[in-house]
């Protein structure tokens, strides 16, 4: 698989835990273990709220095995 900025991108400060959607687009969870929030880089999903390291990983999880989205730029 080509990496690109969307399976591979650079790793945001207090990075914590990364995984990889269906299609491998990185999802970042980021803080601290008890105030952290992910974010999908194929679908460009976030969260707004804190959540505790376990919380945000299960929803991160979640999020993981049923997203399908690469965003590539297209020019």
């Amino acid at each position: 698989m080509k990496l690109s900025p969307n399976t591979a991108p650079v790793e945001p400060t207090a990075l914590l835990i990364r995984m990889h959607n269906q299609v491998g687009a990185a999802i970042d969870v980021a803080g601290t273990k008890d105030s952290c929030r992910w974010r999908c880089h194929g679908c460009g999903y976030r969260t707004d709220m804190c959540h505790r390291v376990t919380d945000a990983r299960r929803s991160a999880n979640d999020h993981a095995g049923a997203c399908r989205a690469a965003y590539h730029r297209l020019g």
